[in-house]
């Protein structure tokens, strides 16, 4: 199998680890195969790609879309090595206002499943990073909602002390102060 899934401790939230084919070319690796993610049970009804680059200590989160617009989101690591958050916003989850991380990273080729209903985030550890993230709906400015990174009620241990944030996400509510719509 091309794939080796892994369940967070928030059952939803899924490692994704590629199997890689490795000669003295280089390597090769399958990172999205529609019908084994979807026996698996995964959303692969992927609508945009979103790339991002950003340098050390940069921290881009804890960001999600509001229903009717919510994400799913497959993100990989193409260069470099980040820190990735999921935070579980499911109001009637046992898991509401837990957190799971991952390190992902060019060397891991590992993947994070996000579902709907949760915010995602990351820290980049590398001197830079290169990150592609599929996702389920297309980004919609008016459906978009955060959580602030350091809320001390997720508790989240980051491995930065100092990010580095845009001036959307220093300004973003805490967890207590978010009417979840999930």
């Amino acid at each position: 199998m091309p794939f080796k899934f892994t369940r967070s401790s928030i059952s939803d939230v899924i490692l994704i680890e590629s199997q890689i084919f490795e000669d003295e070319r280089g390597f090769f690796s399958e990172n999205f195969k529609e019908s084994i993610f979807e026996d698996y049970g995964i959303n692969t009804k992927f609508v945009q790609d979103n790339f991002s680059y950003s340098l050390k200590g940069v921290l881009r989160g804890l960001h999600f879309q509001n229903p009717t617009k919510a994400q799913a989101k497959l993100v990989t690591v193409l260069k470099g090595k980040i820190f990735d958050v999921a935070v579980d916003l499911r109001v009637n989850s046992a898991t509401y206002g837990k957190w799971v991380a991952e390190i992902l990273s060019e060397d891991n080729h590992s993947s994070l499943y996000v579902p709907e209903g949760f915010a995602h985030g990351f820290c980049v550890l590398s001197k830079d990073a290169y990150v592609l993230y599929k996702i389920t709906q297309e980004y919609s400015s008016e459906h978009e909602g955060g959580v602030i990174w350091n809320d001390p009620e997720l508790n989240i241990s980051w491995p930065i002390d100092e990010p580095i944030l845009s001036k959307k996400d220093q300004d973003l509510p805490s967890l207590k102060k978010l009417d979840s719509v999930f």
